[in-house]
C-alpha cells in the first residue's frame, strides 16, 4: 500500500480530485447534491484509484527515462521492471469496480469516464504514447479536465459550457508544459521528446504564460475578477521562473507548484459552490 500511494503521487491528487469537486459544485442545485451516493462514490474514485491509474501507467512505460532522473529516486517512486505486473494488477483491482459503477450509477456521465480513461492511458501507453509527441503531450493533459466533466454530467445530465472546458484545457496544457521544464536534461539523455525539449526552457515558459493568460480570459465570463487574479498569480510564477538563475531555481519553484494549484482550485471551488452550500 505504501508503494501504491507513492506511485499515485499524493501531492498531485488534487489535480484530479479538485476538478471533480469543481464540476460537482458547478452542476449542483443545492447541498444535497454533494452527499448523493454517486457523488460520494466517485469522490473516492478520483482520489487513490484514478491517480494510481494516471501515474502508474506513466511509470510502467517510463522506466528508461525515469532511471536517469534523480527526481524519481528522491522525490517520487521508481517503478522497476519487476514491479510492473503487480502494479498493473493493482491498477485493475482498484479501477474496474468504479468504471463498472459509472456505467450503472451514472450513465449520463459515462462518456466523461471513457474520455478520462482514454486520455490517461494513452498519454503514456502505446500505440499513441502522446507524451513522446511535443505539443500533443500537453494537449493530452485535458485528461485532468474529464473528472470535472464527469461530475457535471452526473449531476446536470448535460455537457458543461465549451468555453469553460477550453479554459480548463489550456490550464492543464500549461501545467504539463511547466512540469516538463525540470525534466529537460533527463528527457534529452533518454531521447524522449517533450514540449520542453522541443521548445527549450525559455520558450516553454513563455508558452505557459500565453496559455495561462488565455485560460483566464476564457474563464472571465464565469469567474469575473477571480479569473484575473488567478491569471496574475500564474504570471508571477512564470516570471519568477524566467528570472531564475538556473534549472535548480526553477525546480525550487516547481516543488511549490502543487501547493499553488491546490490553493487556486480551492478558491475556484468556493467561488462556485458557496451560494449552493449556503
Amino acid at each position: 500500500m505504501r508503494f501504491l500511494i507513492r506511485v499515485s503521487r499524493p501531492r498531485f491528487w488534487i489535480y484530479i480530485f479538485g476538478p471533480y469537486l469543481v464540476g460537482l459544485a458547478a452542476a449542483a442545485s443545492g447541498r444535497s447534491d454533494f452527499v448523493r451516493p454517486d457523488s460520494i462514490t466517485f469522490a473516492l474514485y478520483f482520489l487513490l484509484p484514478a491517480n494510481l491509474l494516471v501515474y502508474g501507467v506513466n511509470d510502467i512505460f517510463d522506466y528508461e527515462t525515469d532511471r536517469l532522473n534523480p527526481k524519481k529516486n528522491a522525490y517520487e517512486e521508481l517503478v522497476t521492471p519487476d514491479k510492473r505486473s503487480p502494479l498493473i494488477a493493482q491498477i485493475l483491482i482498484l479501477n474496474v469496480p468504479f468504471i463498472a459503477a459509472a456505467f450503472f450509477l451514472a450513465p449520463p456521465a459515462f462518456p466523461g469516464m471513457v474520455g478520462f480513461l482514454l486520455f490517461s492511458i494513452f498519454y503514456s501507453a502505446p500505440p499513441i504514447r502522446a507524451k513522446s509527441k511535443p505539443l500533443i503531450d500537453s494537449a493530452f493533459n485535458i485528461l485532468y479536465v474529464f473528472p470535472g466533466i464527469f461530475a457535471y454530467q452526473m449531476i446536470a445530465g448535460s455537457f458543461p459550457p465549451l468555453s469553460i472546458i477550453a479554459a480548463a484545457g489550456l490550464w492543464t496544457m500549461a501545467m504539463h508544459a511547466y512540469s516538463a521544464v525540470p525534466d529537460i536534461d533527463s528527457d534529452k539523455a533518454a531521447g524522449v521528446p517533450t514540449v520542453a525539449t522541443f521548445l527549450g526552457e525559455r520558450r516553454t515558459l513563455l508558452f505557459c504564460l500565453a496559455l495561462y493568460i488565455s485560460a483566464a480570459a476564457l474563464a472571465f465570463n464565469y469567474l469575473g475578477t477571480v479569473s484575473v487574479m488567478i491569471g496574475l498569480v500564474y504570471t508571477g510564477m512564470i516570471l519568477a521562473s524566467l528570472f531564475a538563475r538556473d534549472r535548480d531555481g526553477i525546480f525550487a519553484i516547481y516543488r511549490r507548484f502543487p501547493i499553488l494549484n491546490a490553493g487556486i482550485g480551492f478558491a475556484i471551488f468556493w467561488f462556485v459552490a458557496v451560494k449552493k452550500l449556503l
